[in-house]
């Protein structure tokens, strides 16, 4: 045996898990911002393409980006893959009979506190791409927006809420396939500065 330490390197060859959570976070966005603005209603298919792609396909992704030592993508992916989890679950709460309705004021808050959060993720994408400080800052935009309209009630800004949602959502799976195209062609076909 040789006294000589070798060094074993490991290389993560593993894909950016990026382009599946944005797909999930976007489509997800896009559906329910597309029922704010009037043209469905709520129902099981907004609620299980958010429990699912926006909900436990995030928080997958998060857990990849975790293993890749990107504590943005990991607090990013998780973070809104709860909370598509969360709010399916104030949905289904009181449907089955296990607690009641959010009022409008709690609601307004728990919007709040998810503005937060975006502000504080909005302002580290100012250390990444451009595209990302679009796409974060229409979520900033949209989650105060939201809790605006649950403290007032007014249509409006609800309204408002959902175009902005849904711009948020059309962004967000424009950067997922763009980041698929551009990994596929293995060259830039889409910038995404």
């Amino acid at each position: 045996m040789s006294n000589k330490q070798e060094l074993i390197r490991l290389v993560d060859t593993t894909t950016n898990p990026a382009a599946l959570g944005l797909c999930g976070f976007g489509m997800s966005t896009l559906l329910l911002n597309l029922h704010n603005i009037g043209l469905f209603p709520l129902d099981s298919m907004i609620m299980a393409m958010g429990i699912f792609f926006g909900g436990i396909a995030q928080v997958m992704v998060g857990s990849i980006e975790s293993k890749k030592n990107n504590m943005f993508g990991m607090v990013a992916f998780t973070s809104y893959g709860f909370f598509w989890i969360i709010l399916i679950a104030l949905m289904m709460i009181p449907k089955l009979g296990l607690g009641d309705v959010p009022n409008p004021t709690a609601m307004g808050w728990f919007l709040v506190t998810w503005g937060i959060l975006s502000t504080g993720l909005w302002i580290a994408t100012f250390r990444l791409s451009i595209m990302m400080r679009v796409l974060f800052g229409s979520v900033v935009i949209l989650f105060f927006l939201l809790a605006i309209a649950d403290f007032t009630g007014n249509a409006t800004i609800k309204f408002i809420a959902g175009m902005d949602g849904v711009f948020s959502g059309s962004f967000a799976l424009f950067l997922a396939l763009a980041m698929v195209i551009n990994d596929t062609f293995k060259k830039e076909i889409i910038p995404l500065r």
